[in-house]
């Protein structure tokens, strides 16, 4: 683990971030190596700085709110904030820098010269820890765990009975090196966890012990669950693979026992695609959502927006392009010129940030799109989509929630906002099809409204039921995934405070309090069963909310949810009573000897393979505490 002179409690900084400790900044383009001088170096004087007050601070000091603020940025090594100039998530914001003004801002922010010494990672895997067990194939299927996007841990999954669950304890800390957030769920195959990193580090460790099996180093931070898929028939022959998309638009295989990389692909040309939903397998092919970040830019002059979502179907084998479906037909044109003279294309958005469900029976992918980022918005926005698995044609369309143009600009005031903005109300919770205790089916959609509802998936013209659980906001309401056990539906509801988002002040009074925590429905009627509010414990820390924004786990007999506070919970799934809850907010000595810390639990949240939970914690950007850690439970911490 590497924090460069720092440690996380809390989601808080506590070394001074304004003092270079030892600084050789100045030293090292030209000596590598040389020693440090004794006092330490005002960081506003090393030549990065200028460059980072020019070209930088307007978007990480406050005024985009998407973009991470500095102090997260600080705490990144300068390697990884390198990498995301050159050829990550900010290379297009980078453009005309040279190299060298690349490395002096990572340098700058970073307090931390290139090739400085970093603590100890997790030790590397030996003897029966290092080997694989194909003989166990996966019993998930990525991020949802089920083709349905149920997020529901069978008993032969879990292997956890809910009479254990007091008892879990801290079993060991994987602490993340480079890392202010922690967004890649883990998953469970061949006795190993696999996951991705900030920093772009894929790993698979050993799921008892936590040790290095082996680490896949990818150029851009992974943020999606990896799939590992089960193998059947001739498969059985071949090496197990893993695949994932990267935060630059690109998916990749990799052998699931070596790391070696088998083929890698970009899903669109846009130079703000990004891989947000995780993809899913399914019959040989790989189904994978594409999103972007260019709602969340705010470049003066910047012609906003032509980005178009997609679903792009792949030969899992070869990475070959079988389909690719965008949830928006036509090309976006100029409709209009802003006050500062840069011109609107639209329409535009509708990307697809939430992870596919599979339908087999009916031969349907289904698919939730996100907000159109520029007016008039058009009916493909905030939609349910059902695509054929095979060709890629829409079979029907059902949106949700009409009118929704929205970008960042509406968060800050500035004139890219849509002239009639909208509540940013996609769906980024993935569609769930479950099948109901009398044996019919229903398609069970979460939005960032609060509001959960259910439609037939063979007669989808209207809803058969709908119930507003929270107050919802531009971070929900219901984000990252409910849960359903075949009996309930599980929703998490985050609804923070304050989100920040000016546009949305007078609507959010409007709406009336905000109602954080975990609910059980009915999802027969839809009908509440019961609720589980969340208790505040931030006691007035920055960044700290007690409610829901993570996926949520459902077991025989429990749900294991993360919250914005950074406790992971377990709840009765018959009462909504916790059972059992830990802090990973507090420090702990990680894997190898180094500090972790969590801090807000986002994304994908806890999950339950073979007898103990895993949860990453740190969702270190949105306003939300940072971390490091991926915490493992199990019963009497054996």
């Amino acid at each position: 683990m590497r924090l460069m002179k720092t440690s996380l409690i809390g989601g808080s900084l506590l070394a001074s971030l304004g003092v270079v400790a030892a600084a050789s900044l100045g030293l090292v383009a030209a000596a590598g190596g040389a020693e440090a001088p004794k006092a330490a170096l005002d960081r506003e004087t090393l030549p990065g700085a200028a460059v980072y007050h020019q070209r930088c601070q307007s978007c990480h000091e406050g005024q985009a709110p998407k973009a991470p603020s500095k102090v997260f940025v600080q705490m990144l090594s300068p390697e990884s904030i390198y990498r995301a100039l050159s050829v990550g998530i900010m290379q297009t914001q980078a453009a005309g820098l040279s190299d060298a003004d690349k490395r002096q801002v990572a340098e700058y922010l970073s307090g931390t010269p290139f090739g400085a010494p970093q603590p100890p990672e997790a030790p590397r895997c030996a003897g029966q820890a290092a080997q694989f067990d194909l003989s166990r194939e996966p019993a998930v299927e990525g991020y949802g765990l089920t083709a349905g996007n149920n997020h529901d841990a069978s008993a032969e999954a879990a292997q956890l009975d809910p009479a254990d669950i007091p008892r879990l304890a801290l079993k060991w800390v994987f602490g993340f090196p480079g890392t202010v957030r922690v967004r890649s769920m883990p998953t469970y195959a061949y006795g190993a966890l696999y996951f991705g990193s900030q920093n772009g580090t894929v790993y698979a460790i050993d799921a008892k012990s936590g040790c290095i099996r082996f680490e896949f180093q990818d150029t851009a931070e992974v943020r999606t669950a990896v799939v590992v898929p089960k193998r059947d028939g001739a498969e059985l022959k071949q090496a197990p693979r893993a695949y994932f998309g990267d935060i630059v638009g690109r998916v990749y295989a990799i052998d699931a026992t070596s790391g070696k990389e088998l083929w890698h692909r970009r899903m669109d040309p846009h130079p703000s695609t990004t891989i947000t939903g995780s993809p899913v397998y399914h019959a040989g092919r790989l189904y994978v959502p594409v999103s972007s970040l260019e709602e969340a830019v705010l470049l003066p002059g910047y012609a906003c927006c032509t980005f178009r979502g997609s679903v792009v179907a792949l030969d899992a084998r070869t990475g070959k392009v079988l389909w690719k479906h965008y949830t928006i037909g036509e090309q976006p044109r100029v409709v209009g010129v802003r006050p500062s003279g840069s011109k609107i294309y639209a329409p535009s958005g509708a990307a697809v940030w939430d992870t596919p469900t599979i339908d087999a029976g009916r031969g349907l992918l289904y698919v939730g799109t996100g907000n159109n980022y520029t007016g008039p918005a058009n009916h493909e926005s905030n939609s349910v989509v059902a695509l054929d698995l095979k060709t890629g044609a829409q079979a029907w369309s059902w949106q949700v929630t009409a009118g929704d143009a929205w970008n960042a600009g509406c968060m800050v005031g500035v004139d890219n906002c849509p002239a009639s903005p909208g509540p940013d109300y996609d769906i980024g919770s993935g569609v769930l099809l479950g099948t109901l205790p009398d044996g019919t089916q229903r398609l069970m959609i979460g939005l960032k409204s609060g509001i959960v509802i259910a439609i037939d998936p063979d007669k989808h013209d209207k809803p058969l039921w709908n119930n507003r659980l929270g107050r919802g906001s531009v971070q929900g309401g219901i984000q990252f995934g409910m849960a359903f056990d075949g009996t309930r539906l599980y929703v998490p509801i985050s609804d923070m405070a304050d989100t920040g988002d000016a546009s949305s002040k007078k609507r959010d009074a409007a709406a009336g309090p905000i109602h954080p925590g975990l609910y059980g429905l009915d999802p027969m009627t839809g009908k509440l069963l019961w609720s589980s509010p969340a208790d505040d414990v931030c006691g007035g820390r920055a960044a700290c909310d007690p409610g829901i924004l993570a996926a949520i786990v459902a077991i025989p007999g429990a749900v294991f949810a993360g919250h914005m506070d950074g406790r992971v919970r377990a709840y009765d799934s018959a009462t909504g009573k916790v059972l059992w809850q830990f802090d990973t907010t507090q420090a702990q000595t990680a894997l190898g000897g180094a500090k972790a810390s969590g801090g807000t639990i986002g994304g994908g949240g806890p999950v339950v393979y073979d007898g103990m939970v895993y949860t990453n914690s740190g969702y270190g950007l949105y306003g939300h505490m940072a971390g490091n850690m991926l915490a493992a439970f199990s019963v009497d911490g054996r």
